[in-house]
C-alpha cells in the first residue's frame, strides 16, 4: 500500500513526456480471461512489455455504469466479483493494486464537463482486474476507475474523455474495456470454444467498426444506432460500447492503429482489441 509520501512523489512526479502513451480498448470477454492461459491472456501479457510502462492505469470499464461521472479515489481499491456461476479459483482472485487519490483528485479537476464525484465504495471491476491483472501482475501501479454515465448519450462520453488528453502525456495509461460486439442473449453457447465462431452480422460489423477506426472517422461510431440492423443486434444495449467511444475521443490524427485479439466468441461476441499510439 502506498504511503502518504510515496503519493506526493507520484504526484510529483506526473510531468509531461517527450513521449504519449498509447490508448487501449481491450475486449474483455469471459471473466474467465482473468485466470486462464490463453490466446487473449498471452496477448495482454506481451502488450504491456511492448509499450512503456506506466505511472498508472485508468480504465473504464463496462462494469461500473452510474448516474453522474465518478473516479476511484481510495488508496486500496477492493477486488470486485461481480459475477456468478464460475469456479471458485475465480472468486478466490485478489488484485491488491493500489489507488491514488491525488490523481484522482486531478482527473476531477480537468473534467469541466460534469461534476465528478470522488468514489470511495466501488473499487476494481472485473472489467478491470481480469485484464490489468495479466498485464502488471506484481499489482505495483496505481489503477483508477472512471465510471461511465449511462443516461447520457455517446457524444457526451466521446466529448467527456477529451478533457484528460494531458495525462497521456504524464505516463497514465488509459484503458477502455468493453466488446465492440457484444450481444450475451444471442450467444451459440454450443459453439462457445469453437475457434472465431461468429455469425454474419457479428463479423460484418466488427469489420465496420475496424474500417472506421482505422480511417479516423468518429462520427458514424458515435452514432452507430444509425449504421445499419446488424449494429443493433452488434450493440443491443451500449454498456460494453461506450469503453471504445472513451479511447477514440483521445485517439490523434498521427495515432498509429493497430488491431490484435481479432476474433469472434460464441457468435455473437467479439474480441476485437485496439491500440492507438
Amino acid at each position: 500500500m502506498m504511503t502518504m509520501g510515496s503519493f506526493k512523489n507520484f504526484r510529483d512526479e506526473l510531468e509531461e513526456q517527450d513521449v504519449k502513451m498509447p490508448l487501449l480498448f481491450l475486449g474483455h470477454g469471459s471473466p474467465m480471461n482473468g485466470i486462464e492461459d490463453n490466446a487473449f491472456s498471452q496477448s495482454w501479457k506481451q502488450l504491456a512489455k511492448d509499450i512503456p510502462t506506466p505511472k498508472a492505469v485508468l480504465v473504464v470499464s463496462a462494469h461500473w455504469l452510474t448516474r453522474g461521472t465518478h473516479v476511484t479515489a481510495m488508496t486500496a481499491p477492493k477486488t470486485i466479483h461481480d459475477f456468478g456461476g464460475f469456479p471458485q479459483a475465480l472468486f478466490d482472485v485478489q488484485y491488491p493494486a493500489p489507488g491514488d487519490p491525488v490523481l484522482a483528485e486531478n482527473t476531477r479537476k480537468l473534467i469541466t464537463k460534469t461534476e465528478v464525484g470522488l468514489d470511495h465504495e466501488w473499487g476494481l471491476d472485473h472489467g478491470t482486474w481480469t485484464i490489468i491483472r495479466h498485464m502488471y501482475p506484481e499489482a505495483n501501479i496505481p489503477v483508477l476507475q472512471l465510471s461511465i454515465d449511462y443516461y447520457k448519450s455517446p457524444q457526451y462520453h466521446y466529448e467527456l474523455i477529451q478533457e484528460l488528453a494531458e495525462l497521456r502525456k504524464k505516463g497514465v495509461l488509459i484503458v477502455g474495456s468493453g466488446n465492440m460486439v457484444h450481444n450475451l442473449r444471442m450467444v451459440a453457447w454450443e459453439h462457445l470454444q469453437k475457434e472465431s465462431y461468429g455469425f454474419d452480422w457479428a463479423i460484418e460489423m466488427n469489420e465496420v467498426f475496424k474500417k472506421h477506426i482505422s480511417d479516423g472517422n468518429h462520427q458514424p461510431l458515435i452514432n452507430y444506432e444509425n449504421l445499419n440492423k446488424s449494429a443493433k443486434l452488434a450493440i443491443p444495449t451500449p454498456d460494453h460500447y461506450y469503453p471504445l467511444l472513451y479511447i477514440l475521443g483521445l485517439q490523434d490524427k498521427n495515432d498509429p492503429v493497430h488491431f490484435f485479439n481479432d476474433k469472434a466468441v460464441g457468435g455473437s461476441l467479439t474480441m476485437t482489441s485496439v491500440k492507438l499510439g
